[in-house]
């Protein structure tokens, strides 16, 4: 892939972090993003689902950090987030998984109306359009991460598809 392919894919990824656009990714992203996604789906903060989410948010939050914030002021930049995030779990995409795992699974319980342990494509979307993702994009990503054709998007296909699309390769 050629250099500005890769750049562009990557300040689209570290976009999707930067949920305020200040430049920088922190905690505060992250709390942002789970403060939006419980709103889009009626959740309460302090429900057991709320909570959730917010304690996979900070979970994420730690993880990344740990990995990219190199200069220890909590937070990451867009050169950090290159040399760390990217390029240091490019090599093991399944370390990334097992970061973002907590948030992803709380995300998926907010979004899963009827607790059967899947969204449904529909609401997959939505968590997409909530977090930034563009409408046609999130449309096409939410259809594509229901690999079995079943209507419903689990964390078995949505934790793999997060990290291949973050673990981005130059």
């Amino acid at each position: 892939m050629v250099s500005s392919e890769y750049e562009r894919r990557i300040a689209a990824r570290f976009a999707t972090f930067d949920q305020d656009g200040n430049g920088w990714i922190d905690r505060e992203d992250f709390s942002v993003a789970a403060k939006a996604l419980l709103a889009e789906f009626g959740v309460t903060a302090r429900s057991d689902r709320g909570q959730a989410l917010y304690a996979g948010a900070e979970a994420f939050w730690q993880g990344m950090a740990g990995i990219a914030d190199r200069d220890g002021d909590q937070r990451i930049t867009r050169e950090e987030f290159v040399t760390g995030a990217v390029k240091r779990l490019r090599d093991n995409p399944e370390r990334f998984a097992e970061i973002a795992r907590p948030f992803l699974h709380a995300a998926l319980a907010v979004a899963d109306g009827d607790g059967d342990g899947a969204a449904t494509v529909a609401d997959t979307e939505r968590v997409l359009r909530v977090l930034g993702v563009p409408g046609d994009t999130a449309r096409a990503t939410a259809a594509a991460l229901d690999a079995d054709g079943d209507g419903r998007v689990g964390e078995e296909e949505i934790v793999p598809a997060f990290a291949r699309y973050f673990t981005v390769p130059e």
